[in-house]
């Protein structure tokens, strides 16, 4: 079945950056575009990013758009977001869908903290 694992959360200072991973498998990954979405505290789910199933193509969220970069690995079946001067407003636990998904993510999820 479906397994999509994120890893790389944890606390990082504003202005800091941090890399996350997302492990895909159980699905033909590179037939997939796929997102990065988010959940802020005592929030909903946000989308952050999408990429194309070969990557030629990604979009960002207005409140990311400079800030993180999204790729993927389609050897290896994972993809990344970059997240470089993050902000508090960053503070969230970070998923990785497919892009159809990607407001109703099932996987666990990966806590990005950002102190000021």
């Amino acid at each position: 079945q479906v397994q999509l694992v994120e890893s790389g959360g944890g606390v990082v200072q504003s202005g800091g950056s941090l890399t996350l991973s997302c492990t895909a498998s159980g699905f033909a990954f590179r037939g997939y575009s796929m997102s990065w979405s988010r959940r802020p505290p005592g929030k909903g789910v946000e989308w952050v990013a999408t990429i194309s199933n070969v990557g030629g193509a990604t979009q960002y969220a207005d409140s990311v758009q400079g800030r993180f970069s999204i790729s993927r690995d389609n050897n290896n079946n994972i993809m990344y977001l970059h997240m470089n001067d993050v902000k508090p407003e960053d503070t969230a636990v970070y998923y990785c869908t497919k892009y159809s998904s990607r407001y109703r993510p099932e996987s666990q999820g990966t806590q990005v903290t950002v102190s000021s």
